[in-house]
């Protein structure tokens, strides 16, 4: 047994305890309020205690009454001394009222304080307690030995099961508040994740298209300021609107993504390769995607293939969709390796997401991402799980 067995408070008397339900409280109170009365009953209907005896009953009765509400907010803060003080009072005053005739308020002295110093006080502190409560109980009930021993060890017993019981409760009252810490805890970590996906989508959508916009139109200033002709400003207006339109169809697309309202992943990539005359396969049964997962694949598929009509324009370009049992893997190919044709180039290019960006999506979703050149071409890959 360690040394925090013994010395250790009970899960019962902490002052941060959940307050009592309604019926124990009034369970509680009830059995005060006859305990009490099994008290003055026991005590002055024998007729010993009249005039100034029943005074001094009376005395006692209300000392042990402070005595007990002391202990129980000595044990309850955790103050072992004054909670000692209490219980040496207690003992104290259960010998008097025993030698003055109270026979019935030294015997629930007694009984009531080998019980509650087990429940409420650290091991060592609480057997010592008890062990003198009930050697003076065994000792001056006059009862016989067998009896009084009987008695005192059943007393000690029942506080030795209250004791158990109450660490119970406190252990499972310590996990409830770690389950619900550990909750609130993964609630704000989601809401975290949440977060940081709308903000990348927002980034990812707007942060290029706006760039871009601003260049076209920077572009366009310089030309005005320089006497440009017309057309050509008219161009660079051009521009900068269709990357407005394309960005505000983008963002539409990354808020329906967010409300999990996107189209599956197969049609999207068919409107992809109609629209970019590349060439689509689809292996395996298709099945609904994760909105993270989907997402990634629509995003690279779309860098890829708009990478190689920009980076190695005439080239064939072929789109392999795999449906694996535990993941979800697309193939983007191209003929003919990029002009300049380095990861880093196609990275910054396209339609502003990245490929590099992509592969940390990836990572992110516990997947991969790769691409570079291979077969004379240029190849991207992305598996995430799904």
């Amino acid at each position: 047994m360690t040394l925090e067995f013994w010395l250790g408070w009970p899960a019962g008397s902490a002052s941060h305890r959940e307050p009592a339900t309604r019926p124990r409280q009034v369970i509680t109170a009830g059995g005060r309020l006859v305990l009490l009365a099994v008290v003055v009953w026991g005590t002055f209907s024998t007729g010993r205690f009249t005039g100034w005896a029943a005074v001094v009953a009376g005395g006692w009765m209300a000392e042990s009454a402070a005595l007990l509400v002391g202990f129980h907010l000595a044990s309850r803060a955790r103050r072992l001394w004054p909670a000692l003080a209490c219980a040496a009072g207690l003992l104290v005053i259960a010998a008097l009222a025993k030698d003055g005739g109270a026979d019935t308020l030294a015997g629930i002295l007694w009984g009531g304080l080998a019980v509650l110093a087990l429940v409420r006080l650290p091991l060592a502190a609480g057997a010592a307690v008890t062990g003198a409560a009930l050697v003076s109980y065994a000792l001056m009930s006059g009862e016989a030995l067998v009896a009084g021993l009987t008695t005192a060890g059943g007393l000690g017993l029942l506080g030795y099961l209250l004791r158990l019981d109450a660490e119970a409760r406190g252990t499972q009252r310590r996990l409830l508040e770690q389950e619900r810490a550990a909750r609130a805890a993964e609630a704000e970590s989601a809401a975290l994740a949440e977060r940081a996906r709308i903000a990348r989508e927002i980034h990812d959508v707007l942060a290029h298209s706006l760039s871009a916009q601003l260049v076209h139109l920077e572009a366009a200033r310089l030309m005005l300021d320089r006497g440009a002709e017309r057309e050509q400003v008219r161009e660079r207006v051009v521009a900068a609107r269709r990357m407005a339109q394309e960005g505000l169809a983008e963002t539409r697309q990354a808020l329906s993504a967010l409300r999990g309202e996107l189209t599956p992943v197969g049609d999207f990539l068919v409107e992809l390769t109609d629209r970019e005359r590349a060439v689509l396969a689809i292996e395996g049964p298709p099945r609904p995607l994760p909105a993270e997962s989907g997402l990634a694949v629509r995003r690279v598929a779309q860098e890829a293939v708009t990478n190689a009509r920009k980076h190695a324009p005439g080239s064939r370009v072929a789109v392999r969709l795999a449906y694996l049992p535990d993941a979800v893997e697309l193939e983007v190919r191209n003929s003919r390796p990029a002009r300049g044709g380095s990861p880093e180039g196609l990275a910054d290019s396209g339609s502003g997401y990245g490929l590099l960006g992509m592969r940390e999506r990836a990572e992110l979703l516990g997947g991969e991402l790769s691409a570079g050149p291979e077969d004379g071409g240029w190849r991207v890959l992305l598996r995430v799980p799904a």
